[in-house]
């Protein structure tokens, strides 16, 4: 097969169609991770993309050709997957390249229970597999039993989540094109359960992996202005927008202002603290101060990872947490196999929304406490000696404190911080600010950019 380290990323395959990803890469891909899942069946399912189908059937016959069984879910967002590997205690695989352009595909995979997959824990070795050719097997094919996971999906949702008694709310949704327009009908509308006291006013529904109407990244708020005017277009209380997988999601208020997934972690978690008083809640060391202080005046116990969605499953493991949330608007809940799902939190702020009079923009300014910068990224050639640079211009200031859980944090005991990372795989550096007012966390931000970009 050759080289595949192209397409093998940290925790996911990603690639061109045809360029880099075809049948026959899927295919050898799907035999290996049949050996390295080591089950009986594995469940496969695919998103919207028009190269999608294909590739799923290619890879279900490479995992068949391995004697395991594949259950074949169909159109299925990323969390349906993770919904499915949880419910059947079974491995399983999701064709999508998420918020990527049209032209790329990709393959998310788990163990059963929705355990990830990363490089070592089993990625590296599928790889290998893929490249080398898994060793043949000489017993019977495996069968492909087709299944449909979308009605227990929206049940157990709803079960998590009782929306049932909300106070009559109109929510504006964008699903890009994405799987959203497939899951969102299932789970706050009426195609399969009982109607909920919600009026959705849908926007890009249509499944259609070429993104006709803008990309299905709402992290980047070129993609939010549609959302944003609808609401207000329309005298709605919330927004949500899905990525293209359906596996993030972020809210604006009623006056289409973006409510920061940091405001969302904080916010969910003081539900969840609600049900397990004194429950660990994680969260990574770029979402907002206000999160562990929130989860801490709510008799929590915030506990701080590393970015990067293996860091935070991986400590949820270790402490038994109830909630995880990121600042890329992750979330994942104990109740949901510590796997991510934005659904799952949209629910919950619907829930605090409907109980509560007031608009979201006030709900949403108590969990709101500083001013971020947002992620700043600086190419630059050498990045340690910036990184160091930055290190060595603040390390002996008073009233400083410096760690390195994750690339740089540098601390003020005046409120305040940033963080600076190294990308994985460009020649750039990220930055994050945040401060108690936007006058300090521009001189933070300032100063720390004239520092790397010197």
């Amino acid at each position: 097969m050759g080289d595949l380290g192209q397409i093998f990323k940290a925790y996911d395959v990603r690639g061109v169609v045809p360029d880099t990803i075809d049948a026959g890469v899927a295919r050898a891909v799907g035999a290996g991770f049949a050996r390295v899942a080591g089950a009986r069946s594995v469940i496969v399912a695919h998103d919207m993309r028009p190269s999608s189908p294909e590739l799923a059937a290619a890879f279900s016959e490479g995992v068949t050709g391995q004697g395991v069984d594949v259950i074949s879910a169909g159109l299925g967002s990323t969390d349906m997957l993770y919904y499915a590997s949880g419910h059947l205690g079974l491995p399983g695989a999701v064709f999508t390249a998420s918020h990527n352009p049209a032209e790329y595909n990709g393959i998310k995979m788990c163990r059963e229970g929705a355990a990830p997959i990363s490089g070592d824990t089993g990625l590296d070795e599928i790889r290998r597999l893929a490249e080398t050719g898994a060793p043949e097997y000489g017993g019977p094919m495996g069968t492909v039993t087709e299944r449909d996971l979308l009605s227990s999906y929206a049940a157990y949702l709803r079960s998590l989540v009782d929306l049932s008694e909300v106070r009559p709310l109109t929510v504006v949704v964008d699903a890009g094109n994405g799987m959203g327009g497939y899951t969102v009908p299932a789970v706050l509308g009426d195609r399969l359960l009982e109607p909920l006291p919600l009026r959705v006013v849908p926007m890009y529904f249509e499944l259609d992996g070429t993104f006709p109407n803008h990309p299905a990244n709402p992290i980047d708020p070129a993609n939010l202005e549609d959302l944003r005017a609808k609401v207000v277009q329309t005298g709605a209380d919330i927004g949500l927008a899905f990525d293209g997988d359906a596996d993030r999601c972020f809210v604006v208020d009623e006056r289409g202002e973006p409510v920061s997934p940091s405001a969302i972690t904080a916010m969910v978690a003081v539900r969840e603290l609600a049900k397990e008083p004194g429950a660990t809640v994680i969260h990574n060391l770029i979402t907002s101060a206000a999160v562990p202080e929130i989860v801490a005046e709510h008799g929590g116990e915030p506990v701080r990872t590393r970015v990067g969605h293996s860091f935070i499953k991986a400590t949820m493991a270790e402490t038994g947490a109830i909630f995880g949330g990121e600042h890329s608007a992750h979330y994942y809940f104990r109740d949901f196999w510590r796997a991510d799902t934005g659904m799952l939190a949209a629910m919950h702020v619907l829930s605090v929304l409907g109980h509560d009079f007031r608009p979201l923009s006030e709900i949403s300014a108590e969990f709101s406490r500083y001013v971020a910068s947002g992620e700043i990224n600086s190419e630059v050639a050498d990045q340690a000696e910036r990184m160091a640079a930055a290190e060595a211009a603040y390390a002996d200031r008073v009233g400083v404190s410096v760690d390195h859980l994750d690339g740089l944090t540098v601390s003020f005991a005046e409120g305040g911080w940033f963080n600076l990372r190294a990308s994985n795989t460009e020649p750039l550096l990220r930055l994050n600010v945040e401060a108690p007012d936007t006058e300090s966390m521009a001189r933070i931000r300032d100063d720390v950019l004239a520092i790397i970009r010197a």
